[in-house]
Order: structure tokens, then C-alpha cells, then sequence
């Protein structure tokens, strides 16, 4: 088996194959499909972003036992080709006659035979890289072989991060640090919003990220009203408050953390809200072990808040954190999935202020088996001020 590698020692790869083996081994599934491009990075270290292009899909098949087969389109032949990957088949692609459904059935076929699962993840949070038209041919060419949900099998594996995968996410989480410290150079009053945004993205760029997938925010007087818009053209002005969310890239990990800021001196509601906000993160990091439900993170989250004179706003608090800028859990009332060591989360409570506007607080953790590491360098407790 090849020791050559991207990002990561192959050994790092080979116990993630093993680990997902095993849960295969308990679910008693023969294969193992991955369409996603999530899936195949965390799977092979194969990383670009040529995954922008929907013209092609590609094909992880990962057999209960044994070597992976990567089966992709020629054109990335070569990088995969540096990657740990034992096995790769390619095939001419785009290709509107048969695009690689025939490879992707030789191969499964040659692995499982006519009574075995397939596992392929089709629960939430995930999704299928590839044209429905050609799944249901894949379906067809492969029965009597049962395709079966496998979202299971691989989000308890991708959930528990390596020691390797914690550095990679706090690299990326020092680099958001650092252009979060130049924001009060270019986010000045009179300056428009969409302008702050850009310089941002250009302070994450310039401190080290390899990309910014996602950046968001908002201003307004004592909160804002979303955290999901574009920015637009409007002017900062005395009395707002800014936010910036940055999900940065580093070697393929997101860090996934926000920054308040007022513009001028900072009203009595806005300082309260940030200190709650505050306050209750802080609360929950020192309160937060394995064994503990992601939803009873939210529920400490809302409780704190409510202590110390905030009222909880709606949504999710928080989530896990990896390879994509979300991952599962959520931290909701009704997700009850457990928290174990090695998780990699973020703790996002928000609050209400004034007129429909909130304030939201973000910071990264790891859950060890004796509390939370933060990996995000901790927010100041009092909301900072840029004249």
C-alpha cells in the first residue's frame, strides 16, 4: 500500500478507513459508496476546488474489507495520484452517454456479491454528488445488491477528530484571530458594509487562509436583524453594531467564528447583550463533558442566558465543525445525539436586543474527556469599541 500522502502521514487515512470498516462490520453493510465532496477528502486527502464544477461526479467505494477504490474522472487522475489512494479508476469524462455509471457498477459488483448492502449516506446533512438519472441506472445494474442508508456509519467516524485534524482546525482559527484584529483599521464609521466584508476577506486571505468559503455578518444600532445577508452599500454609523462571521480554510479545515464590534461608544444594550452572551459561552465551557446531549448544550446555553438577563433567540446554538463549515450535531431541544471526546464544536448563542435585532456570539471547542479546549482565541468579555 502506498505510504506517499497529501496533508496527512497515509497512516492517518488507512484508521480512517479501518474505523469506518468497523462501523460497517456492525452494520453489515459490504460496501461503502461516498459521492460527496466532504466524504472523498476526508477519505482520500484529495483537496481542490475544482469541486465548484458540477459537470463531473466522482466515486469513493470503500469494500467491509480491504483496500478503497477511487473511481473518478481522468482529470484527476494525477492528483489523486498523489494522494494515499491504493486503487484509482478512471474514465473519460463528462460523458452524457454513461458517466462512469458502468465503471462505478463494475467496480461494486467486483466487491459485493448479488445479496450484499450497500451503504450509501442519505440522512441529513448529506447529500448524493450525482445525477439521479444515472443513480437509479446504477440501482438497476447492480440488483438484486440493496443500496441501504449508511449516514450513520460515517458521521460517527467524521464526528471524532484526530489529534491531526484538531491542530489543522486551530491553524485555521489562529489565522481568522489574526485578520479579526485588523477589522478596526478598515471598519470605520462612514465606511459601507460591503466594502468592510471584502477587506475582511482580503485580512483572511493575507494572514494565511488558502480560501474563505464563507463570510457574513451584519450591522445595525444595538444588533442586527439576520446574520445570513450579502452586505449592501450602507454606511457604518456611530451606534451600530458590526458582525463578521468567517468560516476561513486552512489545508482543507473551516474554523467557524464570529466578532462584535461597536462603532463608536457602545450603548448600555448592546454591552449587556455582548456580556451575556459572553458569560453564558463562558458558563457552558467550563460546564460542557462527553455524555452530555446536543441538546442539552442548548438547553445550558439559553439557561445561562436567561441568568444573566438575555433572552435566548431561535435557531440552533451551535454545531459541529470539520471538514465542512457545518457538521452535525445541532445544538437544538430535539437533537439528542451524544458529545464525545474528540468532537470539534462551536458554541453559538445569540440574543435578542431591541426592535426584532439580535447579537450573536461564536466561539470553536474540542470536547475532551475532561472538559472544552478553545481553540478560537476568546472574544474579549466587554464589546469592543473602534472610534
Amino acid at each position: 500500500m502506498p505510504d506517499r500522502s497529501l496533508l496527512f502521514p497515509a497512516q492517518e487515512y488507512r484508521a480512517r478507513i479501518a474505523r469506518l470498516q468497523a462501523g460497517m462490520e456492525a452494520q453489515g453493510l459490504d460496501a461503502l459508496l461516498l459521492t460527496s465532496a466532504a466524504d472523498v477528502f476526508y477519505t482520500t486527502g484529495f483537496l481542490t476546488r475544482f469541486w465548484e464544477s458540477p459537470a463531473r461526479p466522482w466515486f469513493i467505494v470503500i469494500p467491509r474489507a480491504g483496500d478503497p477504490v477511487a473511481v473518478i474522472p481522468v482529470i484527476g487522475a494525477e492528483l489523486m495520484g498523489r494522494t494515499w489512494m491504493p486503487q484509482v479508476r478512471t474514465w473519460d469524462a463528462p460523458d452524457p452517454r454513461d458517466d462512469g455509471v458502468s465503471l462505478l457498477a463494475d467496480t461494486l459488483s467486483g466487491l459485493v456479491g448479488e445479496t450484499g448492502r450497500i451503504g450509501l449516506p442519505m440522512g441529513l446533512e448529506t447529500h448524493l454528488r450525482m445525477p439521479l438519472a444515472d443513480f437509479e441506472a446504477l440501482r438497476s445494474r447492480l440488483a438484486p445488491r440493496a443500496l441501504v442508508d449508511a449516514t450513520d456509519c460515517v458521521q460517527r467516524v467524521r464526528e471524532i477528530k484526530s489529534g491531526a485534524e484538531i491542530e489543522k482546525i486551530r491553524a485555521s482559527c489562529r489565522i481568522a484571530a489574526r485578520a479579526f484584529d485588523r477589522v478596526p483599521d478598515f471598519a470605520v464609521a462612514g465606511r459601507p458594509l460591503d466594502n468592510v466584508f471584502r477587506d475582511f476577506q482580503i485580512a483572511l486571505l493575507d494572514e494565511g487562509a488558502d480560501w474563505v468559503s464563507y463570510v457574513a455578518g451584519g450591522a445595525g444600532p444595538d444588533g442586527y436583524g439576520d446574520v445570513i445577508s450579502p452586505a449592501g452599500p450602507t454606511p457604518l454609523q456611530h451606534g451600530d453594531v458590526l458582525m463578521l462571521d468567517t468560516g476561513a480554510v486552512k489545508d482543507g479545515y473551516f474554523c467557524d467564528f464570529d466578532r462584535n464590534f461597536a462603532i463608536g461608544p457602545a450603548s448600555d444594550t448592546a454591552r449587556r447583550a455582548h456580556a451575556a452572551l459572553w458569560h453564558a459561552t463562558q458558563d457552558v465551557i467550563a460546564a460542557l463533558r462527553p455524555g452530555h446531549l446536543a441538546s442539552d448544550a442548548h438547553r445550558m446555553l439559553c439557561d445561562s442566558l436567561r441568568r444573566h438577563g438575555a433572552a435566548p433567540s431561535g435557531g440552533r446554538l451551535g454545531h459541529g465543525l470539520g471538514v465542512t463549515l457545518t457538521e452535525w450535531p445541532s445544538f437544538t431541544p430535539v437533537d439528542d445525539t451524544p458529545l464525545r471526546a474528540g468532537m470539534v464544536l462551536t458554541l453559538e448563542p445569540g440574543c435578542h436586543t431591541t426592535d426584532g435585532r439580535v447579537i450573536v456570539h461564536e466561539e470553536n471547542i474540542v470536547l475532551h474527556a475532561d472538559g472544552c479546549e478553545v481553540l478560537s482565541p476568546r472574544a474579549p468579555a466587554t464589546l469592543p469599541e473602534i472610534a
